[in-house]
């Protein structure tokens, strides 16, 4: 498991589909090559666009696997680069199947956990020129994942990545990604990622808001 590259990018208004309609985005991200910090919001000089949904503490650092480019480049029909999905880690041998909410990684002087999966959404349509790409990502598992930084420091490119724990609960990344597929209609499985301490706080109340829509609430 090692960093591949490192991606930033300060959020600008731009298109994201080459249109005239801008949106105020931090998607696009060039790879940096020196040593960067990385805090608990995130590394230096990066930044989304829409703080109401993008960034904060438990989605402080967007990691992406690039052994999936090989799918996506067949689909599109291009090469995809690090950064392509707007990830600032493009990471090797981190495949969603394996990790789990909750594992934390030493990487340089830091540490990452795992909070979430990346959830597809539009905009990716519009940055891939494909209306299928959000609902591609979704169905191939191939989402990425949300990491929160639990001990700031010094991160590079090319650097090692350590599991220093892996979480007892097991529940990977796409265990929460078919919850998410289907619906969220496994009850006894949306009660266990509700109540995992390591969640993302946004992901325990969009599933805490489906269970309900099952299960009301009695008055």
């Amino acid at each position: 498991m090692k960093i591949i590259s490192i991606n930033i990018s300060s959020p600008k208004h731009v298109s994201l589909d080459g249109g005239p309609k801008k949106y105020r985005s931090g998607i696009f991200k060039t790879p940096v090559s020196d040593p960067i910090f990385l805090d608990q919001l995130g590394f230096a000089g990066d930044g989304v666009g829409d703080t109401k949904i993008h960034g904060g503490v438990d989605l402080a650092v967007c990691a992406y696997c690039v052994e999936h480019f090989l799918h996506w480049n067949d689909k599109l029909n291009r090469k995809l680069a690090p950064g392509a999905f707007g990830e600032n880690l493009s990471l090797e041998g981190m495949f969603e199947t394996d990790v789990c909410i909750g594992d934390i990684f030493e990487v340089g002087s830091a540490q990452i956990q795992i909070s979430q999966p990346r959830q597809p959404c539009h905009k990716l349509n519009k940055v891939f020129n494909d209306q299928s790409m959000a609902c591609s990502v979704q169905k191939t598992g191939f989402s990425g994942y949300y990491l929160r930084v639990l001990k700031t420091g010094m991160v590079e490119s090319g650097s090692p990545i350590k599991l220093i724990h892996k979480d007892p609960n097991g529940i990977s990344i796409e265990d929460a990604n078919a919850l998410l597929r289907k619906g969220g209609a496994n009850v006894p499985n949306m009660k266990n990622l509700i109540s995992h301490p390591s969640l993302s706080n946004e992901w325990r109340k969009m599933f805490q808001k489906r269970l309900d829509r099952i299960i009301p609430v009695k008055g």
